[in-house]
């Protein structure tokens, strides 16, 4: 999957992201220190924020194009977000929360490779960091999605459980063929699982 955004601007209460790139690698890096802008250029290809200028395309079809008044929401873009904090509902159960917004029926192939068939009727907030990631992570692809976006997955994670999701991502990779769009602030980890890095400060590409 081809990703283009081309003089892409959104303005953040310091500075304005002002980008534009070209992503096609299977496993694409941002990386950058805190502030620099990531999540919101995860944002802005998720349709979560639109931009001000510019375009973004998918396999060169627009999603955003702000001079022909193109926005395409986030539910018609076909990705899987899995956010720093994992938004999921304390309330619902691990099931619940996986069937959330979709009506596609639990994908015993995901539950089976992420090993969360036994967490199902549990709360989320009886789970441990990396059962809620990989739950996240879960919910994420139960409506198989054209791309995924990770924002700092291993973020709050010990280093044995940093280990075993990162475990998790490679098996997701090799399984399921799901481009990945993946940010961290750590050029260690990124190296080890990206293929294409993107260096981003204070809205800019370096």
């Amino acid at each position: 999957m081809k990703i283009t955004l081309h003089d892409v601007r959104l303005p953040l209460a310091e500075f304005e992201i002002e980008v534009t790139l070209a992503l096609s690698a299977p496993v694409v890096g941002i990386v950058g220190p805190s502030g620099a802008g990531k999540t919101s250029l995860l944002d802005l290809i998720a349709g979560l924020r639109r931009p001000i200028a510019g375009t973004i395309a998918f396999d060169d079809e627009p999603v955003d194009d702000v001079a022909r008044h193109i926005h395409v929401p986030p539910r018609h873009r076909h990705i899987g977000y899995v956010p720093q904090d994992n938004a999921l509902f304390p309330h619902l159960s691990v099931e619940q929360n996986i069937r959330y917004g979709t009506k596609a029926a639990l994908q015993s192939e995901v539950l089976e490779l992420l090993e969360i068939n036994t967490l199902l009727p549990r709360r989320v907030t009886s789970l441990s960091g990396g059962e809620q990631k990989r739950v996240a992570l879960a919910r994420a692809l139960m409506a198989a999605p054209r791309l995924l976006l990770l924002d700092e997955p291993l973020a709050g994670i010990d280093r044995p459980l940093q280990s075993r999701i990162s475990g998790y991502l490679d098996q997701l990779r090799s399984h399921f063929s799901v481009p990945m769009i993946y940010v961290t602030h750590d050029r260690e980890e990124l190296a080890r699982i990206a293929e294409q890095t993107v260096t981003l400060s204070r809205g800019r590409v370096e």
